[in-house]
Formats: C-alpha cells, structure tokens, sequence
C-alpha cells in the first residue's frame, strides 16, 4: 500500500494538554542516516570530557549522555521527546488504552484528589468506591500537596501488588481506609446515549486502540434502542487525540468510501502520505473492517460535531474531514492545532524517540498546525459566555511550536489578561456547591453546547457566539 507510512515504530498524533498523550500506527525503517558533523561531535565529546574531570563532583556517564539527547531533542518542537525506560512504557501503556492501577477517573479538589467515576468492573468499582469520595492518603502519603500526576503514579503498579487509599465520604461524614488490589485496567473512551426519541449522542474522550470497537457498539447500541434516528452529534471536546488509524476509522464511518480524510507532508518520502476513508487504512490486520456492522444510516443521518480549545490531533482530522466534505456542521469553539506527525522510532527493547516528521493537512490541502479547525458556528461554551476557556492552552501557546508552513498566527494581546480573569472566576467557582457551577458534565440537560446542537439538527434558532472570532494567520513574508 503506497501511500501508508510504514516505518519502525508508530506514528503519533497526541497533544500537549498538561500531559502528553500521543500515539500510533505500525510504520518502516528510515534510509540511510545523515553524515555526522565530525567537529561539532569532537566538541560534545570535549565537553563531556570536561563535566566529567571537572565537574564539582562524580557526575554518572548515563544520566549525562540521557540528558544530552532529552535537550537536544526537547529543543526542537514540544512534541518531540526521548523515552527513556520508564517513560516509554508510560508512553505505550497510554496508546493502548490499558494500564495497571485501581481503576478510577480523578481530579483535584482543595489539595485533595477527587473520584470523578470509577470504572466499571474495574478494582475500585468493586471496592464500592464511589463519585466524589475524596480520597486523603496513599498507602502512608498524604495526598495534599501532590500533583495529580503524581498521585496517579502511586496509584499504578504492578499487577496482584496492593494499595491503600483513605477515602473521606462527605455525605456519611467519615474516613475510612480501602485495600485494593490492582490489575490492569481498560478504559473507556467512548460513551453515548439516546438523549430523545430521534436525537443520540456519542463521545470521544481519546483515540485509542479499542475506540473504533467501542463506538462501533455504541452506535448498535443507539440505533437499537431508535431505529428512526433524526439527528446525531459527535462529541470531541477536550478529546486530546491519539491512533490516526483510528481517527480515520471514525471519519470514514460518516463518510463516502475512499474519498481523503488527511495527509501528511514531510521530509522523508514515507511522510508525503494520503489516507482515505477506505478499510486498508485503518483495519488491524487479519480482523476485517471494524466498520461493517454499522448501520447504513450512519452515512446519511444529519451530524453535528462538537469540538473546543481542547480538541486536538485526530479529534481535528475527524473534524476536518468532516467538515470538509460538507458531511456535517462544525460547532463550539477553533480547536487547539496540533497537527503535526510525530513517529516513534524504538532505540533498544526499552527506550525510544519521538520525533517530529510531517504536518497534517485537511482534505481541501489546509493546514491543521498551530491554527486548528474553525467551527461552522460558534459557540460559547455556557450561556454567561466563555468562562473558562482562556485558561485552555493552545498549540499556539507552546513554546517552540511548529509554524502551520502556509503563514503563522497572529499573537494575542489580550489572552493573558483573558486568562487572569478565568484563573479568578475558577477559583469562585470552586467554592460552590458542585450543582451551582457554571461548567456541567458534557452529555447533561445542563450542557448548553450540546443543547444548541440539538436545536441546529432540529432547525430551531441557536445561540451564536457574540464574541468568539476566528484565529487568524499573518501573510507570509517574501
């Protein structure tokens, strides 16, 4: 197959959101290297000779070369990164959507971490630990003052090892501790439901390796419960990226076969690529089309997809191939512009590079990089306006990011004063009860962008944006 990149490793197309989460597509062994500038490589060498006679004291001769190659590499663009052993395990336990731990969805609440849902069957849910419980210490550490990521690294594990949590229930008023058992974990990234006779909504929170199983079932589940479905949104908010075989996969789900859903333009000859809504640029091998079973409605039924700041990555190729096939209407708000390609090259059995290697670019040949899909209609993302949504960053917003190669982005003036107003109205915002907060649940009868989806696909007025305008690019210089 010509046009599919197949090099050793897999290709990414994550973001930086506060974590990286990134991943992959089985790719072929690049060519020839580069020749090596011989007198810059003398001077390295020069100076690892000096850090190491002269250096105050015994500095390890791994840990330099480690942090050589992380800075050097660090230095290009924000997505590009070496794994080290522990890293790169991460990095693989996060494309496959499985990892070792207890099984619940958190975040942080006055210096304390959160249960915003256990997962179902999973360690925790079988605990009986429940929505909002607050958990207070890991094994013996306190959880205030750790960061969430740090928390969750003491919650995962390795399988059959034990944890214990001390959860604080706040509608029982009493602290009790949990012994749990941890085991692998499979997430769920995608949820949906019938929201009324006619009308269904299906979200993607992450593009991974059983995303397109799991909306496939999704939509069965749907169209059983109505056969006669009116009107469909797809929901990428805050849906960071992930598999770009599985963001193609979900595009040619609504899509006519074979037309373009994205390509890819770079240096190397495997990156100048082009991947249509056709099986053999998405399907695993040896398992068929994971698209068969749906519904041949699917193709026609009027389609809404939702997107924000924090869609990024594969949730903009869905969105941009969407949108330019004129297959459905684009709402909400410009999404974040990570479109750019990384492939990840295995160094040994336990250490790797990510490095960036192509931009990715819509149907109609636009560029996704630093400037994102702008909606069809914009949307606020509640009725008081934007509260929150300065404080989401953006492609742009990352230091050193790659230029979208047709023209870059304007600067903001008024972002940071933007956000400083939002950093002080999260703060309010967190002090009220949770039912009075002005940002509810995605998929609730509180959720105003999804409201005024439902009110496009039934050609009823809809709340337009009346201060959201489009990023624009500056014009290239000559």
């Amino acid at each position: 197959m010509g046009h599919k990149l197949k090099i050793a490793g897999w290709v990414s197309i994550g973001v930086l959101a506060g974590a990286l989460t990134t991943v992959s597509l089985q790719t072929m062994a690049r060519g020839a290297m580069a020749p090596l500038p011989l007198e810059e490589i003398q001077q390295l060498s020069a100076v690892f000779g000096l850090v190491k006679t002269d250096y105050v004291e015994a500095v390890d001769d791994k840990k330099l070369i480690t942090d050589a190659i992380s800075g050097m590499v660090a230095s290009l663009d924000p997505h590009s990164q070496y794994f080290d052993k522990k890293s790169f395990k991460e990095f693989r336990e996060g494309t496959s959507g499985r990892f070792v731990g207890v099984g619940i969805e958190i975040t942080q609440e006055d210096g304390l971490i959160k249960i915003v849902s256990p997962i179902e069957g999973s360690p925790a849910f079988r605990a009986g630990l429940k929505t909002n419980d607050l958990i207070t210490k890991i094994d013996e550490t306190a959880v205030k003052g750790l960061s969430l990521n740090d928390a969750v690294k003491k919650m995962r594990g390795e399988p059959n090892t034990k944890v214990t949590l001390t959860i604080f229930r706040k509608e029982e008023s009493r602290t009790f501790p949990v012994t749990i058992t941890r085991e692998e974990i499979k997430t769920q990234s995608v949820k949906g439901k019938l929201l009324e006779p006619g009308y269904g909504w299906v979200r993607l929170s992450q593009f991974q390796e059983r995303t397109v199983d799991d909306f496939v079932r999704k939509i069965e589940e749907i169209y059983k419960q109505d056969p006669q479905i009116k009107g469909l949104v797809l929901d990428l908010r805050n849906d960071p990226g992930g598999l770009l075989d599985a963001a193609v996969a979900i595009s040619a789900a609504f899509l006519p076969e074979n037309v373009t859903v994205v390509s890819t333009n770079g240096q190397l000859a495997e990156s100048k690529a082009t991947y249509k809504a056709s099986p053999e640029f998405y399907q695993r091998s040896g398992s068929g089309d994971p698209l068969r079973r749906l519904p041949a409605a699917l193709k026609t039924v009027p389609l809404i997809v939702l997107v924000n700041e924090g869609s990024a990555s594969a949730s903009e190729i869905v969105a941009g191939a969407l949108q330019d096939h004129k297959r459905a209407t684009i709402m909400g708000s410009q999404t974040f512009g990570k479109g750019s390609v990384q492939t990840v090259r295995p160094l040994g059995p336990d250490t790797g590079l990510k490095l960036t290697t192509a931009r990715y670019y819509t149907p109609s040949g636009k560029s996704i990089q630093a400037k994102g899909i702008v909606p069809d209609v914009m949307i606020d993302e509640s009725e008081e306006g934007n509260v929150f949504a300065a404080l989401r960053m953006r492609e742009s917003d990352l230091d050193k990011h790659l230029g979208s190669g047709q023209g870059e982005e304007q600067k903001d003036e008024g972002r940071e004063k933007a956000r400083e107003e939002a950093r002080k109205r999260l703060e309010e915002e967190a002090k009220k009860p949770v039912a009075d907060r002005k940002i509810p649940e995605f998929g609730t009868d509180k959720d105003f962008q999804l409201t005024q989806a439902l009110n496009q696909l039934k050609g009823r007025p809809v709340l337009v944006s009346k201060t959201l305008t489009e990023r624009k690019e500056e014009k290239k210089e000559n």
